[in-house]
């Protein structure tokens, strides 16, 4: 039966509203965000023959990666019925991915993604394919990786504890040079 896999399945949860909280929080984004980076360049490869995507931000991060495992971490508690699990494991992404292509299209007038070929699509933003690849990724990502991921914060807490400020600004300065970059290429329209 499916549901017997999933047991075990235990996440680290953390007091967001704290000061420790926020910084497991920014671990687990840039962690997933380069994760995704990698992921998402790979498949490129594989599918392209070309390593280096077109990304939003400068840095090798994509933080639909970061924002979704998050989202499911913090949504599926220890004990949840593996039904719920899966339907956050496939909904979650899809919700994200959407949310991120109709943003980033509606302030810059571009698609970095474009799914309109695909069958059982919306938008271009989102695909059922794509949806489901996601929802087996999330669940790969809540049963096996980030128990471990969990783990290897543990060990290097207290040099995150010093690091963790400063790798928030990068965010930051990325995220506000992205939009600069972007909004300049619009007005120009190059």
């Amino acid at each position: 039966m499916a549901h017997n896999w999933l047991r075990g399945l235990e996440l680290q949860l953390v007091e967001v509203l704290t000061m420790e909280g926020a910084a497991a929080m920014l671990f687990y984004f840039t962690l997933y965000s380069l994760i995704g980076w990698l992921l998402e360049n790979s498949y490129n490869y594989v599918t392209k023959r070309e390593f280096l995507k077109e990304n939003f931000l400068f840095g090798p991060f994509k933080p639909m990666y970061g924002i979704a495992p998050i989202l499911l971490i913090y949504l599926t508690p220890p004990g949840s019925h593996w039904a719920y699990i899966l339907f956050l494991c496939f909904l979650i992404p899809t919700l994200v991915e959407y949310a991120s292509g109709a943003l980033l299209q509606k302030l810059f007038q571009r698609q970095w993604w474009d799914y309109s070929t695909a069958r059982f699509q919306l938008h271009g933003h989102i695909c059922l394919p794509f949806s489901i690849c996601w929802g087996l990724l999330s669940l790969l990502c809540l049963k096996w990786i980030h128990p471990v991921i969990a783990l290897m914060y543990g060990g290097i807490e207290p040099v995150w504890a010093w690091i963790w400020s400063a790798v928030g600004l990068y965010f930051l300065a990325d995220l506000a040079l992205a939009v600069r970059k972007h909004t300049l290429q619009e007005i120009i329209g190059a």
